[in-house]
């Protein structure tokens, strides 16, 4: 156990409604856009405007991207003691996302309008990541 595992489970404190929901929250995106990666690529591929007939090699990104964000959705299930960490990364992760997705867009690689939806969800969990490890970070000091 980690000494923020061992603090939290020693004094009963947490971080609070707003990191419990913000961690919550982004756990249950990253589980269905992780699975929808990993075993419906297609789908996915459809809802950003991707024929999958005409860029079959997309699936194999989408599924690279679907473990990733099934790997921490997971940690953070699974593992209260590193959630922390785990949130960290999401930050990293996320924000990446929203750069590729915005470059994308601009190389005319990907249409405005899914590049703008990718964008807006990989914003929003930058921020719900932002916000779970700050929560966590004030529980530890």
């Amino acid at each position: 156990m980690t000494v923020i595992g061992a603090r939290l489970k020693r004094r009963g404190d947490g971080p609070g409604p707003a990191g419990e929901f913000a961690w919550k929250a982004l756990a249950a995106i990253m589980l269905v856009n992780g699975t929808l990666g990993v075993f419906a690529p297609r789908v996915m591929m459809r809802s950003l405007g991707v024929r999958p007939q005409l860029q079959p090699g997309m699936m194999y990104a989408l599924r690279m991207f679907g473990i990733r964000t099934l790997f921490i959705a997971i940690d953070m299930i699974r593992f209260p003691a590193e959630r922390e960490q785990s949130l960290r990364e999401g930050i990293v992760v996320h924000a990446t996302d929203a750069g590729a997705a915005l470059t994308a867009a601009a190389l005319g690689q990907l249409a405005v309008r899914p590049a703008l939806l990718v964008t807006g969800l990989s914003t929003v969990n930058t921020i719900l990541a932002l916000i779970g490890a700050r929560a966590y970070r004030r529980c530890r000091s």
